[in-house]
């Protein structure tokens, strides 16, 4: 995707954060032709780095065309928010401040070992909250792996890294904190993230 320098940003914390917080994401792909399916993503950390992984289905059409080495694009979107120019103590016009990050990366399939592991971390994650967990542990191998043959599971080894974090970078003090109040007003969850984050990066 395209960045302007000035909301640019090499963090990894914040990239990890963002996949994270929002892992269900895109995963787009252009073998035979553009495809795009919204899956499950986990990241993994290793020595040297990290690799992401999901599943979908193996009805799907981009489970019959992906195998080792392809290039496929994963896009997660963080927190986003509209800003309206009438919060401004001058003429402009309004924009969207919001974080995302772009992973173009190589395929590698999982072996049915790491799809099984895939699905015990990924239950575990979304099912530790619940009043009675349902994790993979409980089901029983012989039903996990049942359900495992509709799975096709894909690790994602990175090759390029975009982080984009549009916080009203190019707006004077007077005016960021303007933007910052009208966003804490807001009822929406992710205009006060923005607005946090707004303060955190100006030491507000």
């Amino acid at each position: 995707m395209y960045i302007p320098k000035i909301y640019k940003s090499e963090d990894l914390q914040l990239m990890k954060e963002i996949i994270r917080e929002n892992g269900f994401a895109l995963l787009i792909s252009n073998q035979e032709k553009l495809a795009a399916t919204h899956s499950m993503f986990l990241l993994n950390e290793t020595e040297d780095g990290f690799y992401l992984e999901t599943h979908i289905s193996k009805a799907n059409f981009q489970a019959k065309v992906l195998k080792d080495g392809d290039e496929v694009l994963c896009d997660f979107l963080g927190a986003h928010s509209y800003i309206s120019s009438s919060w401004y103590d001058h003429k402009n016009v309004s924009t969207w401040n919001y974080e995302a990050v772009q992973i173009r990366g190589k395929v590698k399939l999982m072996t049915d070992d790491e799809l099984y592991e895939h699905l015990r971390k990924l239950t575990f994650k979304y099912e530790k909250a619940q009043k009675c967990p349902m994790l993979v542990e409980n089901m029983g191998d012989e039903y996990v792996r049942k359900e495992m043959k509709g799975a096709f599971g894909i690790n994602i080894i990175p090759t390029e890294i975009y982080i984009a974090s549009k916080l009203s970078q190019n707006r004077d003090e007077v005016n960021a904190e303007r933007i910052i109040i009208n966003l804490m007003e807001s009822n929406d969850a992710d205009s006060k993230k923005i607005a946090e984050k707004m303060k955190n990066s100006r030491d507000f």
